[in-house]
């Protein structure tokens, strides 16, 4: 595979590992500044340019987008999944992940351990805020923050109102948050990698700090994650949309709460507490979901298990073109095309004698291991793509 680490700093230690995992496993890696992309809107004929020139052919996309450049990175993102590349996080994901506030609305819909949170906009209506969520100390976030940059530990209600104030006033959006005692000053990094947890690690803040991130001195540990623990992670970045999230956790008295769902989270951390190949695991997810063409996770229905109801489209497949159902991959098998949408036309519980045609959508059921292995690795370029690859700028 052709993979595009989007990327501005190629000598980070997260960009570097993904490349060096990637040509590792036999394929080709190159890091592209997210900035020194240009994207052309056509009708029938999404394209982007890179440093001037038309971009080559990419099989897949890592985006590791800064929270400063979020808006246009996640527009050059878009544009890989108009142009049929499989992107490792979506745009419309990481967007999500980006705004704490939308972040916890979405998780709240879900059985998953929340520390109480409020968002207001009148100074009335602090004090009321705060008993909701439990009384002081209270955590006091503003939306977009990283890295806690932007995370305030408020001992007294006089603290909390001058500081909500301070921030409304320099036009910041916050949220009050419930402090979790018990876990002051550590929480739990859950980095989830497609539909399991690869590794965990335990933050701790050092001295005074009640922030645990490791770019503020934090020290971190290998935790091994009870079942609850990873059930949470796991179901947290599924709910988010993630493919590769880095789940954040305290420890309360009642269980996991999550805290933050990370869409780019580093790996030296991680890496290094645990001497876990993370990197490596990123890069086998991708060889697995890129096995299925135009595999949309957003119209997947789990089921149970590794049973699930998916979505296949058939664009530069020979294997599958022209061919009637019975002669097709799934002959033989235990996995079942539940339906055909063509074009104008839907065919219902489609027979044997059907004949398969290019630009089909299988809504397919059967174990999603079996419907990967039926299928070629990775669509076929075609003579244009091929083209721009000869004459791209990165090839």
């Amino acid at each position: 595979m052709k993979i595009a680490i989007l990327s501005r700093s190629p000598k980070c230690y997260s960009t570097r590992r993904l490349k060096e995992a990637a040509i590792q496993r036999g394929h080709k890696a190159l890091v592209l500044n997210t900035l020194q992309f240009a994207i052309s809107v056509e009708p029938g004929n999404p394209s982007l340019h890179y440093r001037g020139k038309l971009l080559s052919s990419y099989d897949a996309v890592i985006p590791r987008i800064g929270a400063s450049i979020t808006f246009f990175g996640l527009a050059v993102v878009r544009q890989f999944e108009q142009m049929g590349v499989y992107t490792l996080n979506e745009s419309v994901a990481i967007s999500r992940s980006r705004d704490k506030l939308r972040s916890a609305q979405i998780l709240s819909r879900h059985d998953i351990g929340l520390p109480r949170t409020a968002f207001i906009r009148s100074k009335k209506d602090i004090l009321p805020a705060i008993e909701r969520v439990g009384g002081v100390p209270v955590i006091i976030k503003v939306l977009e923050g990283t890295q806690g940059v932007g995370v305030i530990l408020a001992d007294t209600i006089k603290i909390a109102e001058a500081i909500v104030e301070t921030l409304q006033t320099a036009k910041q959006n916050v949220l009050i948050q419930h402090f979790v005692k018990e876990s002051r000053g550590k929480d739990i990094r859950a980095f989830v990698v497609g539909n399991r947890v690869v590794a965990a690690m335990r933050r701790s803040a050092v001295g005074d700090e009640y922030r645990s991130n490791v770019h503020r001195g934090g020290t971190t540990e290998l935790v091994t994650l009870s079942p609850e623990y990873e059930k949470t992670a796991v179901t947290a970045a599924h709910v988010m949309g993630l493919t590769v999230a880095g789940v954040d956790m305290l420890e309360g008295e009642n269980g996991p709460n999550v805290m933050e769902v990370n869409s780019s989270p580093g790996l030296e951390g991680i890496e290094g507490a645990t001497g876990i190949d993370v990197a490596g695991a990123i890069v086998e997810e991708i060889e697995r979901r890129v096995s299925v063409p135009d595999f949309d996770l957003r119209k997947r229905l789990r089921l149970g298990g590794s049973q699930a109801v998916v979505e296949i489209v058939l664009r530069d497949m020979p294997s599958f073109e022209g061919k009637k159902l019975r002669e097709s991959p799934f002959a033989g098998t235990k996995s079942r095309v539940l339906a055909i949408d063509r074009a104008h036309t839907f065919i219902p519980n489609p027979g044997a004698e059907d004949v398969l045609m290019a630009g089909d959508k299988l809504v397919c059921f059967g174990n999603i291991e079996e419907l990967r292995t039926m299928l070629p690795l990775g669509p076929q370029r075609s003579k244009k793509e091929q083209l721009a690859d000869r004459e791209g700028v990165q090839s």
